[in-house]
């Protein structure tokens, strides 16, 4: 293959639209912008969303809601849920497995919510002072 013999694919490249040549291109006169009016200028655009000087519907409506974009990303696990677990070792993993947190989360917390009556490890969980009273309380640990 030589550079001097390089071509681009047939079909490729395509002739642009040769505006304002004669009535018999089928784009002569106003050249496909119509008759008068702002778009039909050089020059002539107006901003997205601009409606001629009215209000614009984005600025007429209010403001309203919020969406966090950390939620979902945290869960909060129950006592009586860790009671229910059969593992004594929990970790963020093992919640993920059981399906107490989904695979996106990215931390668990545990709240005081129930009870627990074993004692359970917890590793790399948050857990609320209520929730590690009852813990410690039960026999368990958090490390």
């Amino acid at each position: 293959m030589l550079l001097n013999t390089i071509q681009p694919s047939e079909g490729s490249k395509k002739a642009k639209r040769r505006l304002g040549r004669g009535i018999g291109s089928g784009l002569g006169k106003t050249c496909g912008r119509g008759h008068k009016g702002q778009k039909s200028r050089s020059g002539g655009f107006h901003k997205v969303g601009f409606e001629g000087g009215q209000m614009p519907l984005q600025r007429r409506l209010p403001k309203r809601g919020f969406k966090s974009l950390n939620a979902g990303k945290v869960v909060e696990i129950r006592l009586s849920e860790l009671n229910a677990i059969a593992v004594d070792k929990i970790d963020l993993l093992v919640l993920k497995q059981i399906g107490l947190a989904s695979v996106k989360t990215l931390a668990a917390k545990v709240i005081l919510s129930g009870k627990i009556n074993r004692a359970v490890s917890l590793r790399g969980i948050l857990v609320s002072v209520a929730a590690k009273n009852a813990i410690e309380a039960a026999g368990g640990c958090i490390e």
